[in-house]
């Protein structure tokens, strides 16, 4: 399966220290700028499915608001249990004003 870059937002619609929720290809992604940076991850939080863009940013990871599990916004990776599976972390550019994130088409 090929990840292809699909526009998914302005920048403009993500603020610093903020998390929302898009969808691209059918993908649900939480996008979140931190430190001025523009990461997409998976919008399910592995330990049981609550919705991380609901969720805040604690240095440079996205924290799920059911319980408080914790993964890396670069990443993905888990650090913070109550979750032990990682999610996955896309890949984003910002072209001309536009987040474009390499999805699975």
């Amino acid at each position: 399966m090929v990840n292809e870059f699909t526009k998914v937002c302005d920048e403009s619609e993500i603020l610093e220290g903020t998390v929302r929720v898009f969808e691209a290809n059918g993908v649900r992604l939480a996008l979140a700028r931190y430190e001025g940076v523009i990461y997409a991850v998976d919008d399910i939080c592995t330990h049981d499915g609550g919705n991380l863009g609901e969720g805040v940013i604690v240095k440079g990871q996205v924290q799920c608001p059911r319980h408080g599990a914790r993964f890396d916004l670069k990443t993905g990776n888990v650090t913070r249990m109550p979750a032990v599976i990682p999610i996955s972390a896309y890949e984003v550019r910002v072209e001309d004003g536009q987040v474009m994130v390499a999805v699975p088409e």
